[in-house]
């Protein structure tokens, strides 16, 4: 069973739920699932996130699986084991909070946390089929969680149901309103980005929409390439700037080595080029948000590849083209596990509004649910 690095059984007896390993948990090492740091002395407090997660009475079920140093979107990790893909095992279970997915997927624990940096949480819940939440950029805190800095990159949650979802939402943000998370009732506008992707999940996002009982209208999203692009350079940046001194250590899977090397080469030039993009897609990702209560799109492009694939090196760079932009802007996104006609694989719907409002976007998550699911 490689969804868990360790299994536990901490704290009350409430909902169980599984902590990636970049998050600590005290009395246990954090080896966000490296061999490079699989020598990492125990954490000596927990993670604030943990720490509420325990005081709401919450079962700590486990230290979650993860692609190596949160940088990956596969998912695979020769090292610690691939968790399984609880939609397909054949195929990935995405990354970096495979584990994460995979564990509530299967029904291993009621919920998760994970960490989104470039789309860690919404492409494994797309992948694996359940419901994931990157916040508003800095609504959740990241105080013991690895990388200890980051611009990016939010801790977050997955769940079956958006009921789960919104109970660990209220543990770990204490300012979280649960009654205004609750299914979005009256009229509702939907913004539709346009986007690259194939053509029956697009037709899928549409149909949820017009499901939901949504009106709706369809746009372009000026700067989503462009925020792709400048998410990746940041990501670099701050990756190599965390993990970087590891690359010594001869420790660190081939993949991400050649990746970790190639990511020092970031510039300044190309960070400050990379700041400019964030301030004008935000803007632009404010101005959509003007005319809507949402936007949606799907979360990934296409369904999850295989694990044959993924082994033999076909690029994944493109899965995260539709998530990524989001944490450069910082505004809250979810997935929502998305039935496609003609598949027994669901895709994902992600649900992108207004930054601090998560809890309307859960509100209209849990609406797209009721009626997906009617």
């Amino acid at each position: 069973m490689n969804e868990f690095i360790q299994r536990l059984s901490l704290g009350g007896a409430g909902p169980s739920i599984a902590i990636k390993d970049t998050i600590d948990i005290a009395g246990y090492p954090t080896t966000a699932a490296s061999r490079a740091l699989a020598d990492a002395p125990p954490a000596r407090r927990h993670a604030e996130v943990v720490e509420r997660l325990l005081a709401a009475g919450w079962r700590i079920a486990g230290k979650a699986n993860m692609h190596e140093l949160a940088f990956g979107m596969t998912g695979i990790n020769d090292y610690t084991g691939t968790p399984r893909n609880p939609q397909d095992a054949t195929r990935i279970p995405g990354g970096s909070s495979s584990g994460s997915a995979a564990a509530v997927g299967l029904k291993l624990a009621d919920a998760a946390l994970g960490t989104d940096t470039g789309g860690s949480i919404r492409g494994p819940a797309a992948c694996c089929g359940v419901i994931g939440l990157k916040p508003t950029f800095g609504r959740v805190s990241r105080v013991g969680v690895a990388p200890r800095e980051s611009t990016l990159d939010c801790v977050g949650p997955f769940a079956r149901d958006m009921r789960m979802l919104t109970a660990a939402m209220l543990a770990i943000a204490p300012d979280f309103d649960a009654n205004a998370a609750h299914a979005w009732q009256g009229a509702c506008r939907v913004g539709i980005v346009q986007a690259d992707a194939a053509a029956d999940i697009r037709e899928a996002v549409t149909l949820a929409a017009d499901t939901a009982g949504c009106s709706t209208h369809t746009l372009p999203l000026a700067g989503l390439a462009a925020a792709f692009d400048a998410g990746l350079a940041v990501i670099n940046a701050e990756t190599w700037r965390a993990f970087g001194h590891l690359v010594a250590s001869g420790k660190i899977g081939a993949d991400l080595d050649a990746r970790l090397r190639a990511a020092a080469n970031t510039t300044a030039a190309q960070l400050e080029a990379a700041e400019q993009v964030r301030r004008q897609f935000t803007a632009a990702v404010d101005h959509a948000l003007d005319n809507a209560d949402v936007l949606i799109l799907p979360t990934l492009p296409a369904l999850p590849i295989t694990l044959d694939e993924a082994r033999g090196g076909m690029s994944v760079i493109a899965m995260s083209s539709l998530i990524r932009p989001f944490n450069l802007s910082g505004h809250p996104a979810l997935s929502l596990p998305l039935p496609v006609q003609g598949s027994p694989l669901k895709a994902g719907l992600q649900i992108v509004g207004r930054k601090g409002q998560d809890e309307q976007v859960c509100a209209i998550a849990a609406r797209f649910e009721a009626a997906l699911a009617a």
